[in-house]
């Protein structure tokens, strides 16, 4: 063996030792007999990397060059419009880079990042985004999903570059219909272009505070008319926050039947819902956990890094599952476990990355956490200490050092 982890825990509380070949896992059991690198875990839990469904690469880290005065969602939208005019391919990749770094040292193995095309932008973020992607390409794999956030079908130009991109390396095709003249016409010419790319699709969906009026309806018709279950998501969907409790069990239901995931950005929903009240704000933040009750896969991911969207974030994937706990209320140490399964598992799950997972022949992406629960891992955002890509090291964060007095 290459290299051998003793004594460790997976998310199932199963102890084992893991014994890496190569690029690959080639042994899972107690007692294997040391590898040329022989790390004793103690104990700590060990998972096959986090996995982020819905992060921008190409707008991170611009909360320098922008205002956030409303903290609005149309103020975002604005101001990343009026900024990525002067965005070239090497500023994208350089501010890309800088994100991956985080998301890397914070134990992210595997990742689904949403680029935007039009005529404003072109294929320059895409272009960068993909340069920043085979520079760290060693460390993390990554997706690109390509869609139109100003418009479709009202904005010229955008459907034959978002054409164009698919046919250029992007492997995933998104929408956002709310800014949209026509947000089902948007939909469905989305799922024309699923069909000829053979492409998932990923969403930003009913984005906003009421409930009244729900595109994810029509999402779900067209899954099912194409055949594409378990293989569209849609993101954000603040509005079902605002759902009665049946209605969103009967919501949930009908995603569960139609193969739809949800995927719930708890950051950037809870920055930019509510700014139309001025006292007792609602959270904004749709209870992923209850479509999970029913049988709706769910992730939680970051979506924005430090701009008007979300104006912090250091790409910890357990530092979401926490904030997403205390959102929405999870303090039973099952629904903490769920909350780990929502940045790890499920997540892959909604990427159909067949290969993940802690066994033998598959990758050996492996990241120690300084914790021996998954639900304490999130309740006390437990530090990633140790992580490898296919059995390469990646990165190394050496525990804290308490001094006591002599």
């Amino acid at each position: 063996m290459d290299l051998t982890l003793r004594n460790a825990t997976l998310a199932t509380g199963e102890r084992t030792d893991i014994g890496v070949s190569g690029a690959r896992i080639a042994a899972l059991r107690p007692g294997l007999a040391p590898g040329a690198r022989d790390v004793d875990l103690e104990g700590r839990l060990v998972l096959p990397g986090f996995v982020e469904t819905h992060i921008h690469l190409d707008k991170s880290c611009i909360l320098d060059r922008c205002a956030s005065e409303r903290g609005d969602l149309a103020e975002a939208i604005g101001e990343v419009a009026r900024l990525k005019q002067g965005f070239d391919e090497a500023d994208v990749a350089a501010r890309a880079a800088k994100t991956l770094r985080k998301c890397v040292v914070n134990g992210t193995s595997r990742m689904r990042t949403h680029v935007e095309v039009d005529p404003g932008i072109g294929l320059r973020g895409l272009r960068g985004v993909q340069a920043a992607v085979a520079d760290f390409a060693w460390a993390i794999d990554v997706e690109i999903c390509v869609f139109p956030q100003e418009g479709l079908l009202n904005n010229p130009g955008t459907d034959e570059l978002m054409v164009e991109a698919l046919k250029s390396g992007a492997t995933v095709v998104g929408a956002a219909p709310y800014t949209d003249s026509d947000p089902h016409g948007q939909i469905d010419r989305v799922f024309e272009m699923a069909r000829e790319f053979d492409a998932d699709i990923d969403m930003h969906l009913d984005f906003a505070s009421d409930p009244s009026q729900l595109d994810v309806e029509h999402v779900c018709r067209r899954t099912e008319e194409y055949g594409w279950g378990g293989r569209v998501a849609v993101g954000h969907v603040t509005k079902f926050a605002y759902l009665k409790p049946d209605a969103l069990d009967a919501l949930a239901r009908r995603l569960a039947d139609a193969g739809v995931a949800v995927t719930v950005l708890p950051s950037t929903d809870l920055f930019l819902m509510g700014r139309d009240a001025d006292h007792a704000v609602p959270r904004g933040v749709t209870p992923a956990h209850r479509f999970v009750e029913h049988g709706v896969n769910c992730s939680l991911a970051t979506n924005n890094v430090l701009n008007p969207f979300t104006p912090f974030g250091d790409c910890s994937m357990l530092r979401m599952a926490n904030l997403y706990a205390n959102i929405c209320q999870v303090g039973r140490l099952g629904g903490l476990a769920t909350c780990l399964d929502m940045v790890s598992s499920r997540p892959a799950k909604l990427m159909n990355l067949a290969d993940y997972g802690i066994a033998e022949g598959n990758p050996a992406d492996l990241v120690v956490i300084d914790a021996t629960d998954p639900a304490f891992a999130v309740a006390e955002i437990a530090q990633p200490t140790l992580g490898f890509k296919r059995g390469r090291p990646t990165f190394t964060r050496a525990l804290p050092e308490l001094h006591w007095p002599r």
